[in-house]
């Protein structure tokens, strides 16, 4: 191992990140909080601003990957659509297998400059997390408590509520609902089996109603569908904790239109005009099952081949993510490194015991945001509890 890969691979280096991360956040969350006041008087410059302030957030994470990590990200498109990405507002569907997909998405938002805006449909617990939760109600994000009863009408509102958003902006949405596990995949082809689906061997059912209602509430704002899948070569299995660790992982993400969802296996360009999905609930959640067993005879290809049937392009990687995060390392490693010279100086035991203590509950809280990222630990949503209400 090499001195920097050494570092990167050091408790005190993560220790270092993860404060700036915290002290950065809670500082914008601060800021976002006082913006509060612009919204009866300008909401659209309510809405700008926190476009930028969440990109201070979330650009650091992508940050971790893109140049700490150094993770190297292959998008496979059609050149004729790639020069569409980030200038129109899009519904981008996502595959949920691996812990930090979340954070691919990111990268793919960044790398087409819509980070800031970018939205997704989220369990409502998150809205209660620091930093990110609270950063992404000041978004508008779209936050559901999985009981479709209560969620339809609070998840229509907000949905149209962005109907006049002022930047172009993803809408992310993981359709299956929760991340994949074996025991929640058998569950799901029970399902299946039920309702006279086809199985699908590397997904779960589509959860198709919160889908069939973005598109309802969005059509004639977003212009395409963005049927995304994404993998990790060599059987990686990539972990928030590795890339904190420096952990270089290759990541490709395939894009695709289907010309018409119909037609059996793949007929492919890249985007899906919105205007192709349907309308009517059941016919869109009938479209939406088609493309899963699309997407599934794309991952049956990936893994037979180690490719996806397109043109692979790598975006090019913008400075700003890094930038932004030195600019609050100078910002607040200064005032970190005076005080604990400062409390060295002091020689008081109790001083320095405090401090010791003030460490320790940060390390362990940054321990548990990592632990909502693993799926070991992920939500029980589609276990039994749910195996009757899958759509």
């Amino acid at each position: 191992m090499d001195i920097v890969g050494f570092l990167k691979s050091q408790f005190i280096c993560h220790l270092l990140i993860c404060y700036i991360f915290i002290a950065s956040g809670l500082i914008i969350n601060f800021i976002q909080l006082l913006t509060l006041i612009l919204w009866p008087i300008n909401k659209q410059l309510f809405r700008r601003i926190n476009c930028r302030l969440a990109y201070c957030i979330s650009s650091q994470m992508v940050m971790l990957l893109e140049w700490w990590s150094g993770t190297d990200c292959t998008l496979y498109t059609d050149p004729e659509s790639y020069h569409k990405y980030g200038k129109e507002n899009a519904i981008v569907i996502l595959n949920h297998n691996f812990e930090i997909d979340f954070l691919c998405g990111w990268n793919f938002c960044e790398r087409f400059g819509v980070l800031g805006s970018s939205k997704v449909l989220a369990k409502k617990e998150l809205s209660y997390m620091p930093i990110i939760g609270w950063m992404w109600y000041f978004l508008e994000i779209v936050f559901c408590k999985r009981k479709w009863e209560e969620d339809r009408k609070t998840v229509m509102q907000k949905l149209l509520n962005l109907r006049d958003y002022p930047e172009n902006f993803w809408f992310l949405i993981h359709c299956e609902g929760t991340r994949f596990t074996e025991q929640k995949h058998e569950i799901s082809m029970q399902v299946a089996e039920a309702k006279g689906l086809p199985k699908l061997k590397y997904h779960l059912l589509p959860r198709t109603k919160g889908f069939a209602v973005t598109v309802q509430c969005l059509r004639n704002v977003v212009s395409a569908v963005y049927d995304s899948t994404l993998n990790f070569r060599n059987n990686e299995n990539p972990t928030l904790l590795g890339v904190l660790n420096g952990k270089k992982y290759h990541a490709d993400l395939y894009v695709r239109q289907v010309i018409h969802i119909l037609i059996p296996f793949w007929h492919t360009g890249l985007r899906i005009p919105l205007e192709e999905v349907p309308e009517d609930e059941q016919e869109c959640s009938n479209w939406l099952h088609k493309l899963y067993q699309e997407k599934d005879a794309f991952q049956e290809e990936y893994y037979r081949t180690g490719t996806y049937p397109a043109v692979p392009i790598v975006p090019p990687r913008r400075p700003w993510t890094l930038l932004n995060w030195l600019f609050w390392a100078l910002l607040l490693l200064y005032p970190l490194f005076k005080l604990l010279i400062n409390m060295i100086n002091s020689g008081s035991s109790l001083t320095l015991a405090s401090f010791a203590f003030v460490i320790v509950m940060a390390s362990v809280g940054v321990r548990w945001m990592i632990g909502v990222t693993e799926i070991n630990k992920g939500s029980t949503y589609g276990n039994n509890d749910n195996k009757q209400k899958q759509k």
